[in-house]
């Protein structure tokens, strides 16, 4: 195949990849948030664990019908990971709970210079000037129009910090795990859902009843709520894997980067099916720059000496075979 068709085909894959992550990420949005917002159902750690167990199954069926080869993942990373995601889920729902609106928001965005930070030490990637300030432009248009009254207190601060630092080592270890062990998305999806439905139905239960001093055994469960559940859970699926595949692909910063065009699109639709407040000229401005610093990132990024590891490499571990979905091109060529 000619070089340009290669480039192509991998353009195409990028842009329907992040179509996916973007398409899931936003619906499972809008259905939680009719689901906790209108219907009561606020058990977010355990609708979590629900996500993870779909998740399970799904990676489970794909397995026996033989669209999964086994592969294989060390247990302590296997821990790790599990470690660092369940702090992660957790910690950004504590940080909602004990933070205001506003610190929450400016919380998320620190994430990009700390996953920025974990690939400059962790993987020597070193960013040319302009890369670094079409990030600035992004974090400065998101910040515009997500953050309004900022208040902090220390556990809300200490809460924050260890849900951004897990959220980003999360992200880090997906690329990391798919390039050194050579996994494809569903392959580590299959090893990393089943630990992570298993914990956080064991955990989810007692900490949304520390949140919400509700028990999610006494909900009043009916047709409607539990049809929102299961939808729920089954974008849920596309929401995991496409989180894999971008990373695998990207690298967690580009995601980070590109996840903020979510945010906008949450602010447009939410605006459309959830009524008018919130939209102001000052929200429409932010939009406008954010979106305009992640059209330069694009193009920063993608120059030669926009984004580039000095001489470091990741000892692989490659499994004797692979096939199936285990998507082995993931593992070359990121953004």
């Amino acid at each position: 195949m000619a070089p340009s068709s290669k480039a192509d085909k991998k353009a195409a894959v990028d842009a329907a990849s992040w179509m996916f992550n973007v398409v899931t990420s936003v619906g499972i949005i809008i259905v939680n948030k009719a689901l906790m917002a209108t219907y009561g159902f606020s058990f977010a750690t355990t609708l979590t664990g629900l996500h993870f167990a779909t998740t399970t199954l799904m990676t489970v069926i794909l397995r026996w019908l033989g669209y999964i080869q086994p592969s294989q993942l060390p247990l302590p990373e296997l821990l790790k990971f599990v470690l660092f995601a369940n702090f992660s889920i957790v910690g950004m729902n504590v940080s909602l709970m004990w933070n205001s609106v506003g610190f929450y928001q400016i919380a998320k965005l620190s994430m990009i210079p700390v996953s920025c930070l974990l690939e400059v030490i962790l993987d020597k990637i070193r960013y040319s000037r302009d890369t670094k300030l079409s990030i600035t432009v992004v974090l400065m248009g998101v910040a515009v129009c997500t953050v309004t009254d900022v208040s902090v207190n220390t556990r809300g601060f200490v809460a924050a910090f260890v849900a951004v630092w897990s959220t980003a080592l999360q992200q880090y270890y997906v690329h990391y795990l798919q390039r050194k062990y050579a996994l494809g998305s569903f392959n580590l999806l299959g090893h990393t859902a089943p630990a992570q439905a298993a914990s956080l139905l064991l955990l989810g239960p007692f900490l949304d009843f520390w949140m919400t001093n509700k028990r999610v055994d006494n909900f009043d469960y009916n047709v409607v709520t539990v049809s929102f559940i299961i939808l729920s859970c089954t974008i849920a699926i596309g929401t995991n894997l496409s989180q894999f595949i971008c990373i695998g692909r990207f690298t967690a910063v580009s995601f980070q980067v590109l996840g903020h065009m979510k945010t906008i699109l949450v602010l447009i639709l939410g605006f459309f099916f959830f009524g008018k407040e919130g939209l102001n000229i000052q929200v429409v401005l932010g939009m406008i720059i954010a979106v305009m610093g992640m059209i330069w990132y694009g193009k920063a990024s993608s120059r030669p000496g926009g984004k580039e590891r000095r001489s470091h490499t990741i000892p692989i571990t490659r499994p004797q075979k692979l096939g199936g979905l285990s998507e082995p091109g993931e593992i070359n060529g990121k953004a």
